[in-house]
């Protein structure tokens, strides 16, 4: 039962209360000569693909004040990306960026039992590949990373001279280029790329709410995970404008990472990824292949 299907006369005053949850909204209605309130249950799981109300209905739930609304009619686009309206809910200060670990709703301390060493999220990004722990990689050293987290000869040689070659020189301290073209990890912040995610800020912190939304706007299929075709979904949203190389280099990080760290479903879920930003995933990919 909707409003249009009441009878006229009784539709002199109506007050609307709309209560979200993941799997649901409850439209509570209280009309004028209607007792006890009407109340109607929406299965959003159900019409999401087909409809897309899922944005609407939460914007219209803070639909008295518009400054909070997420979704624009007058751009559909906003309305198919959506944001996490409770996201404030299930993380403290989710638009603090985290310098020294990487949070989100089942991690809110970052990584369990990890120790960041005082190093900033992107930095700890790069740290696996530092083999000898002197905050510099060298080429060979990345193609020794490579090769632990399961990449094969090729690649790890191509990725071993093509990152440090491109990279290498923005970390530099000095203004002469070396010819064994080191990253120095302090200064990695001056590499970030953009055509991103933009989980990671200008100075390497990491940020939850950028983070979140890439599931809150591509995970159509599962809510905590990403299919190769809202993986490609999320690349193509992410491009900037004339921004070819960092267009390139996102899409070689994504599907490498897809490549590597897909479950048997095909999938990338949240905390491959979430393990990516900190890091941790390069461990444990490492870990799995000395098992194997």
């Amino acid at each position: 039962m909707w409003l249009a299907d009441l009878q006229k006369p009784t539709l002199k005053s109506a007050i609307c209360f709309i209560h979200k949850s993941k799997e649901s909204i409850a439209v509570v209605v209280i009309v004028d000569n209607l007792e006890p309130p009407y109340v109607n249950l929406i299965d959003i799981e159900a019409i999401d693909q087909k409809l897309q109300i899922r944005s609407r209905f939460k914007s219209l739930s803070m639909a008295s004040d518009f400054s909070l609304a997420t979704y624009a009619p007058g751009a559909p686009i906003t309305g198919e990306r959506n944001l996490n309206l409770d996201l404030q809910e299930q993380i403290p200060k989710p638009y603090l960026a985290r310098a020294l670990v990487a949070v989100d709703q089942s991690h809110p301390n970052g990584t369990e039992g990890r120790d960041h060493h005082n190093l900033s999220v992107l930095q700890q990004h790069v740290a696996f590949f530092d083999r000898n722990k002197d905050g510099i990689i060298y080429p060979w050293e990345t193609y020794q990373g490579f090769r632990a987290i399961g990449c094969g000869v090729f690649l790890s040689l191509t990725a071993g001279f093509l990152i440090n070659f491109l990279l290498g020189y923005s970390t530099q301290p000095g203004w002469i280029p070396s010819p064994l073209l080191p990253i120095y990890i302090k200064n990695i912040h001056k590499c970030k790329h953009g055509s991103d995610s933009e989980t990671y800020d200008t100075e390497g912190r990491f940020d939850p709410a950028k983070f979140d939304a890439i599931f809150s706007k591509y995970a159509k299929t599962y809510s905590d995970a990403l299919t190769g075709d809202e993986l490609h979904t999320m690349l193509g949203a992410n491009r900037n404008l004339t921004d070819f190389i960092g267009r390139v280099i996102a899409s070689a990080e994504w599907r490498l990472l897809y490549s590597l760290a897909k479950d048997e479903r095909g999938v990338l879920q949240r905390e491959a990824i979430r393990g990516l930003f900190d890091g941790s995933l390069f461990e444990l990919l490492a870990e799995k292949r000395k098992r194997e």
